[in-house]
């Protein structure tokens, strides 16, 4: 039985124009978008149903995504808490069920040498280490649960034109000499010979870590094995308002109020701006696209000669993401829509359509299994924060991955656990633990949702001029 036949009472239908900064809260027991991992991962574990009357708790998380069940996993595993999620559909509902299943060693949207370029040398140097020990952090977990389907190998950077080349080559040669990285460049013909023959590649960088998984099935061995060390979750109970008074948070939800010592938002791409104060305009979210193919025949995996199961992204800005899956079918994303009302306009699966057609002129026709879309936490600034806003104010966040968050939500979750359990290291005092998510410049003076329709506005803008460089020759 599938995961999508599984309708528990409380069940609403599936929301497709959902928009965070629209609409209040993601719902309230809404349905599994149709992605392939929710087709595929099997009955969801068991959880503790919606919340019914007003109760107490240490620590409480908001969003059960991989970074909120990693933070309640960790809380239990690590330091005895035993905190309650609060999910406001089912377990794993955004984000999570509705990524690429791409793990690699990065966070946020900047590249090493943008690290090094914002923060200078020193500091880019520890923040790649933190890097790598939570990809590592991602490898243990995946190691432990094998059901997650791993695809290891490493990452294929795609040059999709000529003159990324060059960039790719000065980013391998920065990787290797300044910090220590065994990246190594690729020509076009080792790439469509070797590895897969994408008609869209000019050649590329292959860095030796990344790990492709099954997402959800990733999430439910996280939901049952927190579970199983006292972890309470409750779907169907999304957060209307947070109110804290003489340092406790009360936590309204549909079916009562949860009273708690400390509270940790893990929301993501899904996070409403009238959710709390501290996260409001944080993060612009952005629509991503995604589809699966039928499985390949034998004649169409020598036609397109994918030979590599290892995650592939290409050098576009609005970039395309992609792979072999482990029953032989094709996976590929990229962005979408501006808004959630304009989400289910086909010409959006149709542009997706056209990209897997340029990249593998072979399966021109092939029948789409599943596709969806779903919403990216991208911070202003590329980086994500895991961080406590104010140390007088026990809240807590871990947001703004930008589309990386597979991998290194997990270690996310860790520190934001340690972060909860009072513990003090000296990896809180990189940038991205250290500070909060900032605002745009504009918002200095204007930080209303009423300025949302300009930001959308903006981001149109943008995606044309981005279209343009990126199909440049």
């Amino acid at each position: 039985m599938k995961a999508e036949d599984v309708r528990p009472s409380y069940m609403r239908p599936y929301d497709p124009q959902y928009d965070p900064l629209v609409d209040a809260t993601p719902g309230r027991g809404t349905g599994y978008a149709p992605t392939y991992w929710v087709g595929t991962a099997g009955l969801p574990p068991e959880d503790d149903g919606p919340i019914a009357g007003d109760i107490e708790a240490d620590v409480v998380i908001v969003g059960s995504g991989f970074t909120g069940l990693s933070t309640a996993l960790h809380l239990a595993r690590e330091h005895g808490i035993k905190a309650i999620v609060l999910e406001a559909n089912q377990t794993a509902w955004g984000c999570t069920s509705r990524n690429g299943g791409q793990g690699q060693n990065a966070s946020g949207r900047l590249y090493r040498s943008g690290w090094i370029e914002r923060y200078g040398k020193e500091t880019a140097l520890k923040l790649d280490a933190e890097i790598r020990e939570g990809f590592q952090t991602f490898k243990d977990l995946v190691a432990e649960f094998p059901e997650c389907e791993p695809q290891p190998g490493g990452h294929l950077y795609i040059a999709h034109r000529e003159k990324k080349m060059d960039f790719l080559r000065s980013e391998t040669k920065l990787m290797r000499d300044v910090f220590g990285y065994d990246a190594k460049m690729l020509s076009k013909e080792e790439v469509q010979r070797d590895w897969v023959n994408d008609a869209d590649s000019f050649g590329a960088m292959h860095e030796p870590d990344g790990i492709g998984v099954h997402p959800l099935k990733l999430a439910f061995a996280y939901m049952r094995k927190a579970r199983e060390l006292g972890v309470k979750i409750h779907p169907a109970s999304p957060v209307l308002d947070v109110e804290t008074r003489n340092g406790v948070h009360y936590l309204r939800t549909p079916g009562g109020t949860v009273k708690a010592r400390s509270v940790g938002f893990a929301t993501g791409g899904y996070t409403s701006n009238k959710l709390h104060s501290r996260l409001r305009n944080k993060i612009m979210p952005i629509l991503s696209n995604s589809l699966v193919t039928r499985p390949l025949t034998q004649e169409e995996l020598a036609a397109t000669n994918f030979k590599t199961t290892q995650v592939i992204t290409d050098t576009r800005t609005l970039r395309f993401y992609y792979r072999r899956l482990p029953d032989n079918r094709v996976q590929i994303g990229s962005r979408s829509s501006i808004t959630g009302a304009d989400a289910p306009n086909p010409v959006h699966m149709a542009k997706l359509v056209d990209g897997l057609h340029l990249k593998f002129p072979a399966l021109k026709g092939i029948k789409i299994d599943y596709s969806w879309w779903g919403w990216v936490d991208v911070s202003h600034d590329m980086m994500p924060r895991i961080t406590q806003p104010d140390p007088k104010e026990t809240i807590f966040y871990a947001v703004g991955y930008g589309g990386n968050g597979v991998s290194f939500s997990a270690h996310a979750g860790r520190r934001m656990a340690q972060r909860i359990a009072g513990k003090h290291l000296k990896a809180f005092e990189l940038p991205i633990y250290n500070s909060e998510l900032e605002y745009p410049n504009v918002f200095n003076t204007v930080r209303s949702e009423a300025f949302a329709p300009f930001r959308r506005m903006g981001q149109r803008f943008l995606y044309h001029w981005y279209h343009a460089q990126d199909e440049q020759g």
